[in-house]
């Protein structure tokens, strides 16, 4: 461990964020993601460690670091920092196939869905993303706004989800195809980033129980509304007919709080390095 180094652990926080390490050259040859980034990068740097890591940690000669607000924000950053830089040492999406994706099928009543298998079936997929657990935070939030079909009753028998505005996929709707269609585009435009439409539909109904004294109600609305702004995302869009339109990941509001001179890497709790 240099003296570079050195100084530099003693500046990582205990916030969440990436880190990048970097060799000798100042490639950056390893990028990951943490809970908490003092604990995750200083792990390197001490103990001992399989083969593999020991090989990484043995041609670090620098670090940075990128704090975010949460650690969703951390996975969707090092999502778009692997696929930038492409580090030698991070397991490469080689194959879309074998990591999760968040599918919205092709159906009477769409679904949200997460698969590992990208078909020519029609439906619309979003990612890659690193790990399960990334797709199912994200999801999670989709069904929170999203009213796509949640249940396996028919359709002329409402479900829970229907009750409290997060299912629609039932007659008493009376949806359209158009209505559906409509549904498919405000979540790609979400995950791309445009989110202004959804976010002011939130805010007048965070209103509009405030209003009616639903104060429980509002202050979900109003988490829902901090969710959202934590998702500032441009992500890979594969289309039914699989090609890939690169939508990227827009994290400019987390790039904004980079310390050049005290940039760190690290990975607390992430996946194996290889």
């Amino acid at each position: 461990m240099n003296d570079l180094i050195k100084h530099k652990l003693e500046l990582l926080p205990n916030n969440p964020g990436c880190y990048l390490h970097k060799d000798k050259f100042g490639n950056i040859i390893y990028v990951g993601k943490a809970k908490n980034l003092k604990n995750r990068v200083r792990s390197y740097f001490r103990g001992s460690h399989d083969t593999k890591t020991e090989l990484l940690v043995s041609e670090i000669a620098d670090f940075e670091f990128i704090v975010t607000e949460s650690n969703i924000e951390a996975l969707l950053l090092e999502i778009n920092l692997i696929q930038e830089n492409i580090p030698k040492f991070n397991i490469r999406l080689k194959d879309d196939k074998s990591y999760p994706f968040i599918k919205i099928t092709k159906e009477l009543y769409p679904r949200l869905l997460i698969t590992r298998q990208v078909k020519k079936d029609g439906g619309l997929y979003f990612g890659p993303y690193p790990d399960s657990g990334a797709a199912n935070e994200i999801k999670k939030l989709l069904d929170r706004i999203f009213p796509f079909k949640k249940c396996k009753n028919p359709a002329n028998k409402v479900c829970f989800y229907y009750h409290i505005g997060q299912c629609n996929a039932h007659t008493i709707c009376h949806t359209t195809e158009d209505y559906w269609q409509g549904l498919v585009e405000d979540v790609k435009n979400f995950l791309n980033g445009h989110d202004d439409k959804i976010v002011n539909q939130l805010k007048a109904k965070m209103k509009d129980m405030s209003d009616q004294m639903e104060f429980e109600r509002a202050a979900e609305y109003r988490d829902l509304i901090e969710a959202v702004s934590t998702l500032r995302t441009k992500q890979r869009v594969i289309r039914q007919d699989m090609q890939d339109r690169d939508i990227r990941l827009s994290c400019d509001h987390i790039r904004d709080r980079i310390n050049v001179g005290h940039k760190g890497t690290d990975d607390p709790d992430s996946r194996d390095i290889i």
